[in-house]
């Protein structure tokens, strides 16, 4: 086994077994440490493809910023030591249900097509052409995705303060 591939089955193997323990985790602030190893790496992952400005975006963008994000939004809740309460068990069925049905669904369409090289010629991969990229609100442009997620991600954050917030009387 060579290096490459070591490396490769470490960070899939640290991806799964962290992105279960996120999800099964009954203490949020866990979960959101639980994210952090999931998202960095990725990043170790993306790294190795030697697609750099991707590594780069998804520790300073993800891991460094919604994780911060999170883990803030838990602190400004003051719910660090609440446990979250156990699902019921027709919510684990359907859960696993769905992730069985997902899957399967994803494995079925990666089977399904056929992979074919294109003859078109690569679009560089420099720093000035990923820029003009982002900033672009033409065809291939990036601006108006952006400006949408950061206004999906901003109404979440505001969403889960609140619910959070809301007392039990």
């Amino acid at each position: 086994m060579t290096t490459n591939q070591f490396m490769f089955f470490l960070f899939a193997t640290i991806i799964v077994v962290f992105s279960v323990l996120t999800v099964t985790s009954r203490r949020i602030l866990r979960a959101a440490t639980f994210l952090l190893f999931v998202l960095v790496s990725t990043a170790g992952l993306y790294f190795m493809l030697k697609f750099n400005f991707l590594a780069a975006i998804q520790l300073t963008l993800y891991a460094g910023g919604i994780v911060v994000l999170i883990i803030f939004s838990i602190l400004l809740t003051s719910q660090i030591a609440e446990k979250l309460e156990q699902p019921a068990l027709t919510k684990k069925i359907f859960a696993g249900l769905a992730a069985v049905i997902g899957a399967s669904l994803c494995i079925y369409t990666i089977l399904l097509y056929n992979f074919i090289p294109s003859n078109l010629p690569s679009i560089g991969t420099n720093v000035d052409t990923i820029g003009q990229a982002l900033i672009s609100t033409g065809k291939y442009g990036y601006a108006l995705p952006f400006e949408v997620i950061s206004i999906l991600l901003l109404s979440a954050m505001i969403g889960s303060i609140i619910v959070a917030k809301k007392r039990k009387d």
